[in-house]
């Protein structure tokens, strides 16, 4: 994993047993996990400290606010932010603003552990270029 052991990730659903999930799995293989069921509330985390963060895993369908909008709200907030997008519909990338795109993936749910590390380490070493 290199430079990415320790990586601080922000988990992101509403669905309690799914986040408990991935937050031991992700900690086991040795990144810094902060969660939260809201969106506001995650939103709310990020802003107190929109550098502590290297990547965000969000639900996009959430009831208050759509992972989607959260994510674009976070990456105003930190253009280098990384953000995985998990969604039981598919989702297009390309219907992100363009010049954010390079920052997004999606996984379908529903994944294995397996399948959900392998995109947060593919995002993480992305080569992501400056607008």
């Amino acid at each position: 994993m290199g430079d990415l052991a320790g990586a601080k990730l922000l988990l992101v659903d509403d669905e309690a047993a799914l986040l408990k999930l991935m937050e031991t799995f992700l900690g086991r293989m040795g990144y810094q996990v902060a969660s939260n069921t809201s969106a506001s509330a995650a939103l709310a985390r990020f802003e107190a400290d929109p550098g502590g963060f290297r990547l965000v895993v969000a639900d996009l369908t959430m009831p208050e606010m759509s992972g989607e909008q959260m994510a674009l709200r976070m990456v105003a907030l930190n253009p280098k932010i990384r953000v995985l997008l998990c969604s039981g519909y598919p989702f297009d990338v390309r219907s992100l603003p363009e010049h954010v795109r390079g920052q997004f993936s999606v996984l379908q749910k529903p994944f294995v552990p397996k399948m959900l590390t392998g995109a947060v380490e593919e995002l993480l070493n992305r080569t992501i270029s400056a607008p």
